[in-house]
């Protein structure tokens, strides 16, 4: 199984998903925000407020080629890493994407309990959500190999449904390449 590279807006469960599907498949799990944040030795926020979006979104670009570069990883990005053109090319070319998608009202409520989300330090973070998702839903369907909902859905049955959709992928894949080796040798 190649790398497994989790994409989404906050508060879709790609961190939880990635540590239990780490779990089942035996494999490092990396969250890019928090490696950031463990090699600056400062929070996210303080990042944003040192530095600005910008200056975030130039070290996450660091991280994720740092991180999609090793082998049999299971890694969730942050909301916005898929931004950046590199960042999408390296998650498309080191592995296999999976888009974990979320309702608006489910995002509300579990971005809520969190208030270290810099972006979503505005009088209306619903509204700001409903912005992001609209810029941003298109970019994650365009680099996701795998698209999956985690709304109203155990973690659990997230883990089962990308195993199974990502053992499908690989054996699809497999087989077009046997049929074009094969092609090849007839001609």
């Amino acid at each position: 199984m190649a790398n497994i590279f989790l994409i989404g807006p906050m508060g879709a469960g790609k961190t939880t998903v990635g540590r239990q599907l780490a779990r089942r498949l035996c494999r490092p799990f990396y969250d890019s925000d928090r490696e950031i944040e463990s090699a600056c030795g400062v929070d996210i926020p303080t990042i944003f407020d040192f530095e600005g979006e910008a200056g975030f979104r130039r070290r996450e670009a660091r991280m994720i080629d740092l991180l999609t570069k090793k082998q049999n990883i299971i890694l969730a990005t942050g909301g916005g890493a898929v931004l950046r053109d590199e960042n999408r090319l390296r998650l498309k070319n080191r592995g296999t994407v999976v888009f974990l998608d979320v309702d608006i009202d489910v995002q509300v409520e579990r971005t809520s309990r969190n208030s270290s989300r810099p972006l979503l330090q505005q009088p209306d973070p619903r509204a700001t959500l409903l912005e992001m998702s609209r810029h941003r839903d298109p970019i994650y369907r365009s680099v996701a190999d795998i698209h999956i909902s985690t709304s109203r859905q155990r973690h659990r049955r997230v883990v089962d449904r990308i195993c199974r959709q990502v053992e499908k992928l690989e054996s699809d894949q497999q087989r077009k390449k046997q049929s074009t080796a094969i092609a090849q040798k007839s001609e």
